[in-house]
C-alpha cells in the first residue's frame, strides 16, 4: 500500500481554504494509503495541546478520523509547531517521530527530517531553534495562560516574517555539506524534508555514491504530496477549487 508525506500546511484560521482541501484530503485519497507522514509545521503556530482553537480542533478531529480508518499516522516537530505533545498524539491517534528519522518504504531506507536543521548558513535562526526546543524553555512557555501564549506567538510569526525578508534567499536553503553529512551519518540514499517550501527531486552525488533529496512543499497556493509504494515515488501537486 501507498506512504504518504506532506509537510508545512501552516494551517490556520487567517486561511480557511487549506484546512478545508487537507481536511478533505484526509477524508478522500489519504484514506487508502497505508501511513501518513506530516514532517513538520503542520500548524502555523501549535501553543500547546491544551489550545481549544475550534479550527485546529477540527483538524485533530479529521486526522482522529483517519487513523480510525486504519492509516497509521507519524508527526514531526516543526518550526512552527514544535510543542505538538502526548496528548496531541492521543487525540489523532498518531505517534510523535524524533528529528531525523529513518523509515522504510517498500524496502528502501529513507531519512526523513523537518529540514530546518540543514539550513545551517541562517546562524540567526539555529540559535532560535536550539532556545526554543530547550525542554526548560518549553515548560515556562507552557506554564503561561493560553491568551499569553497567543500574543508571543503572535510576535514570533511577526519577527519570523521579519527575519526572512531580510535575509538572502540562500541563507534560507539548505546547506549542501549538511546535507552530505546527513547522507553520511544515516548511511541512506533518499533524504525526504520540508520546510524550505522549494518542493522538488535533487539528484547529487555524496561519496561516490547516487543520492536523493526530495523536497514537499508547501500548502499555501496548492497542496503538496509525496506518495510512495512499490513502483517508486512521485512528488505531486494538489490543485485548490
Amino acid at each position: 500500500m501507498t506512504v504518504l508525506v506532506v509537510s508545512d500546511l501552516h494551517l490556520d484560521a487567517a486561511r480557511p481554504e487549506i484546512a478545508r482541501q487537507f481536511t478533505a484530503w484526509l477524508a478522500g485519497p489519504a484514506r487508502a494509503a497505508r501511513a501518513l507522514y506530516v514532517l513538520g509545521d503542520l500548524f502555523e503556530a501549535w501553543i500547546g495541546d491544551d489550545d481549544p482553537d475550534p479550527h485546529k480542533r477540527e483538524v485533530v478531529g479529521a486526522l482522529r478520523a483517519l487513523a480510525d480508518r486504519g492509516v497509521a499516522l507519524y508527526f514531526m516537530h516543526g518550526n512552527r509547531d514544535f510543542l505538538l505533545g502526548e496528548r496531541f498524539c492521543r487525540d489523532t491517534g498518531g505517534s510523535l517521530l524524533v528529528d531525523p528519522t529513518i523509515a522504510e518504504y517498500a524496502g528502501r531506507r529513507v531519512l526523513l527530517t523537518h529540514g530546518d536543521a540543514l539550513c545551517t548558513d541562517d546562524a540567526p535562526y539555529q540559535r532560535l531553534r536550539a532556545l526554543v526546543r530547550d525542554p526548560v524553555w518549553q515548560a515556562q512557555f507552557l506554564a503561561l495562560s493560553i491568551e499569553q501564549r497567543s500574543a508571543l506567538a503572535a510576535e514570533a510569526r511577526a519577527g519570523s516574517r521579519a527575519h526572512t525578508g531580510a535575509q538572502a534567499p540562500m541563507l534560507m536553503d539548505v546547506n549542501p555539506e549538511a546535507v552530505a553529512s546527513a547522507f553520511r551519518s544515516a548511511a541512506v540514499d533518499t533524504l525526504v524534508h520540508g520546510h524550505t517550501h522549494r518542493p522538488g527531486v535533487h539528484a547529487l552525488e555524496v561519496d561516490g555514491t547516487a543520492r536523493t533529496r526530495i523536497v514537499t512543499g508547501d500548502w499555501y497556493s496548492q497542496g503538496s504530496v509525496l506518495s510512495w509504494d512499490t513502483d517508486g515515488f512521485r512528488l505531486a501537486s494538489l490543485a485548490r477549487d
